[in-house]
């Protein structure tokens, strides 16, 4: 992977939802983050659910997040920011891919070998990011 840089400030990451951005894998896809706060601490997950993997947890406008879990809209699931374990839902017991960050002073970078990153904001797919039902008609 190439050298890692910067992903945003801890400012940029909201209190109640999620910072997306893009990452590239060791095989060259391109798939979506999330950065999340929990307390003090900031934690970073692809932003799939696990229940059905092309579900994004973050649609473009970030996540919704009750009680410290990201949630779901299209199936209810609910994960811990912090560990991304599910708790509720019918992926529970499932948990989050995990994507190593380090913060530096204000600074927020991506540290996983295994991931480089692309860019900000969503994938530009061109599909409707406002569906909330995973039935298609």
């Amino acid at each position: 992977m190439a050298a890692q840089r910067p992903i945003t400030t801890l400012e940029a990451v909201p209190a109640e939802s999620t910072f997306l951005f893009r990452v590239r894998d060791g095989n060259g896809e391109v798939k979506e983050a999330v950065l999340v706060r929990s307390g003090a601490d900031v934690f970073c997950w692809l932003n799939y659910c696990q229940h059905f993997t092309h579900i994004k947890l973050d649609k473009g406008s970030g996540a919704v997040m009750r009680n410290g879990e990201l949630v779901c809209e299209n199936h209810g699931a609910y994960f811990e920011a912090d560990s991304g374990d599910c708790t509720h839902g019918p992926c529970e017991g499932a948990t989050l891919t995990e994507l190593e960050v380090t913060v530096v002073g204000d600074e927020i970078s991506l540290t996983d070998d295994a991931y480089e990153f692309v860019g900000t904001g969503p994938i530009e797919d061109g599909d409707d990011l406002t569906a909330t039902s995973n039935v298609e008609f």
